[in-house]
C-alpha cells in the first residue's frame, strides 16, 4: 500500500476517534487493539474520554508492511498528554493492529516539567542521505544497546546535533532546564558519562514501523530497573545517587530520525507500567 493510501487510513482513523466513533474504522474481522500496553476492545478507554486531537501532529509510514504512525497529542478530561499511534493496514486497507501510548500525567510514576508540544523540521523532511532498513534499525537497537547498563561505552552513531523530546520535554540541550544535571548536554555527551547505569534491561525491543524514505524507525520496548543501585560513579570519575530506587519499569513508544548514517533526532513517550510487565503483542 503506498504512503498515501497509509495517511487516508490514518487520517480516517483519527477523525473516528475524535468523534468517539470506534464503529467508523475499516477494522479487520480480526484486529487487536491496546492501550497503554493493555489489549481493549475497539470504543473502549480514550476512545470514550476523548474531547479532541492536539495541535500537535507527525505522520509517517511503512510501505512495504502496511504500517503508518502518528506522534501528537489528546486532550481528555483536565489534561493534555502526549500521544502515540501505530497502525498496521492489510491490502484491503482494513486496520489488522492498532497500538496507543497516551502519557497521562495524572497517572504518571515520572512527570517530566512543562511539557510543550512543536513541529520538529527535521523529523518532517526525507533523510538527505538515506541508508538500509536494516541499518536504520541497527542503529537504533545499538541506542538501546548503549542505554542498558549505560557504562559509557556506544554502541550506535550520534550526529553532533542530536537532541531528544521525552514526554514533550525536551532532555537534551536545553539550558533553560535543570531538571537533571545532564539535561544541558548532547544525546553522545550523556551517555558517553554514563548517567543511565540504573537502566538495568531493555527488554521486548520492536521495531514494527520504519520509513526507508523519512529516515524514521519507530521503536516499543521495556526499561527495567530494580532499583537495587544506590550511588555509582560516571565516567568523568564523579559519584552520583541512582534517580530511581525501586522497582519498577517503563514502556516505550520512540522513534528515531535516520540521516547520513547517524542519529539525528529521537521523540520518545513513555508511561510507568507494572514491573516486568509483558507485552500483549509479543509476551516480552
Amino acid at each position: 500500500m503506498n504512503r498515501e493510501a497509509l495517511y487516508a487510513v490514518l487520517e480516517s482513523y483519527l477523525a473516528a476517534l475524535a468523534c468517539k466513533d470506534a464503529s467508523a474504522v475499516p477494522w479487520a474481522s480480526d484486529a487487536r487493539h491496546s492501550e497503554n500496553n493493555v489489549m481493549l476492545e475497539p470504543g473502549d478507554g480514550v476512545w470514550q474520554t476523548i474531547e479532541r486531537l492536539g495541535d500537535y501532529r507527525l505522520i509517517f509510514a511503512d510501505t512495504r508492511t502496511g504500517g503508518v504512525g502518528y506522534f501528537g497529542t489528546v486532550i481528555e478530561p483536565r489534561e493534555e498528554s502526549a500521544f502515540t499511534l501505530r497502525l498496521k493496514v492489510n491490502d484491503a486497507g482494513e486496520v489488522t493492529e492498532s497500538e496507543m501510548v497516551i502519557v497521562r500525567n495524572s497517572d504518571s510514576g515520572l512527570v517530566l516539567p512543562n511539557p510543550r508540544f512543536w513541529t520538529k523540521p527535521i523529523l518532517e523532511a526525507d533523510a538527505e542521505a538515506p541508508v538500509s532498513r536494516e541499518e536504520m534499525i541497527r542503529l537504533s537497537n545499538g541506542y538501546f544497546e548503549t542505554l542498558e547498563l549505560n557504562d559509557g561505552e556506544i554502541h550506535t552513531r550520534f550526529h553532533p546535533d542530536c537532541d531528544r523530546v521525552e514526554n514533550g520535554f525536551q532532555s537534551t540541550n536545553n539550558h533553560e532546564a535543570d531538571f537533571m544535571p545532564t539535561t544541558r548536554m548532547g544525546c553522545e555527551e550523556q551517555f558517553a558519562l554514563g548517567w543511565y547505569r540504573y537502566d538495568d534491561r531493555l527488554r521486548g525491543r520492536r521495531f514494527p514501523l520504519v520509513d526507508e524514505e523519512r529516515g524514521i524507525v519507530l521503536a516499543h520496548g521495556f526499561i527495567d530497573h530494580c532499583g537495587a543501585l544506590d550511588r555509582y560513579q560516571l565516567t568523568n570519575g564523579e559519584s552520583v545517587d541512582s534517580f530511581i530506587r525501586r522497582p519498577h519499569t517503563f514502556y516505550l513508544a520512540e522513534i528515531f530520525k535516520i540521516d547520513h548514517g547517524m542519529i539525528r533526532q529521537i521523540e520518545a513517550n513513555f508511561i510507568t507500567v507494572p514491573y516486568h510487565m509483558k507485552s500483549p503483542w509479543d509476551g516480552q
